[in-house]
């Protein structure tokens, strides 16, 4: 397991406490009794959330499990403000999304470079004595303290941002399809849960065209309950502007495996189901023409209504129809 992929991080967060308002009466060779000229606090620094396409995963947050941010200075005299806390940015890769640890209450997305949120407020500076004189107070000898910084867990979660998202039961061949398509070279063998992680590649097309991949870890039935690998790698398929579903041709049911894998999805979200949908049937290089074309014959009457989606037969290995199925994504994704 590629233990460098880390798609989720909760950690300790605390904002910097604000600086206290000045009480200060003015004072100089000509002034004996002056009137309040105390500044005000500065603010605490706040923590902030940048998005960063220079990172792919959270592992640089993965130890550091308190962040802490500087507090604001005291305010002086001559209405002299105080210095600001010192904020505590951190750069997250694009599709991270923070919620409240404890509400689970969704704070934010970042999907843009340069992308800033203020994840948790500073303390904000208290006044400092000049704002309270008045016509019956002249001299006033009291200021604002500074406002108390936030301390609150909140939890950080990647989801990957990919154009087509590879579905399938483990061992359906979408490790070694975006081995093929792309130059990602993700781990592959015959076993069930090679890939532990999400990989991504890129595709090229034609006129220099290209779109992104990602090979989520295989789904079983019951995923949405927990079983297998879980919910842990269905979020990130809620990003994908299009879902290529793999079921290998020699599956007992091709018919019923997709709807396995279309249950999973909608049990999970189902806005899922909205999303563009091309099945590919895959390993052909095992069968030949006439086995395809019953196969063909019997997918032709099974997929109906809402089960209905554009169908191909291909092998990564020997290269069949892979050329036309790029070519199907590209028409789906545009």
């Amino acid at each position: 397991m590629d233990s460098n992929f880390v798609d989720y991080v909760k950690i300790c967060c605390r904002s910097g406490k604000g600086g206290a308002g000045s009480t200060h009466l003015h004072r100089d060779i000509l002034t004996a009794y002056g009137g309040p000229d105390g500044g005000d606090g500065g603010r605490g620094g706040h923590i902030i959330l940048r998005g960063n396409k220079q990172f792919w995963t959270l592992i640089h947050l993965k130890y550091r499990k308190h962040i802490i941010a500087e507090p604001g200075g005291g305010g002086g005299s001559s209405h002299k403000s105080g210095k600001e806390g010192e904020d505590q940015i951190l750069d997250v890769p694009l599709g991270t999304i923070a919620r409240d640890a404890e509400t689970d209450e969704f704070i934010c997305e970042i999907t843009e470079e340069g992308q800033e949120v203020i994840l948790l407020p500073g303390g904000r500076g208290g006044l400092g004595n000049a704002h309270f004189k008045s016509p019956t107070n002249q001299t006033p000898r009291y200021s604002q303290p500074g406002e108390e910084g936030k301390t609150e867990w909140k939890v950080l979660e990647l989801k990957v941002l990919a154009d087509v998202g590879l579905v399938g039961l483990p061992n359906a061949g979408k490790s070694t399809l975006l081995s093929v398509i792309s130059a990602a070279k993700p781990e592959i063998a015959n076993y069930a849960f090679t890939t532990l992680t999400p990989n991504l590649g890129i595709v090229p097309y034609r006129d220099y065209k290209s779109f992104v991949v990602a090979d989520i870890p295989g789904i079983i039935e019951g995923a949405s309950d927990g079983k297998g690998l879980g919910t842990r790698f269905l979020r990130h398929i809620e990003r994908n502007s299009s879902l290529l579903f793999m079921v290998s041709c020699q599956s007992s049911n091709i018919y019923e495996e997709y709807k396995i894998l279309l249950n999973e999805l909608k049990q999970y979200n189902p806005e899922l189901l909205d999303k563009q949908r091309l099945l590919a049937i895959s390993q052909c290089d095992t069968i030949d023409e006439e086995l395809i074309e019953e196969l063909d014959k019997d997918l032709k009457k099974r997929m109906k209504g809402k089960f209905k989606i554009p169908y191909i037969f291909i092998s990564s290995q020997s290269g069949y129809n892979i050329p036309q199925l790029k070519d199907m994504l590209w028409q789906q994704l545009n």
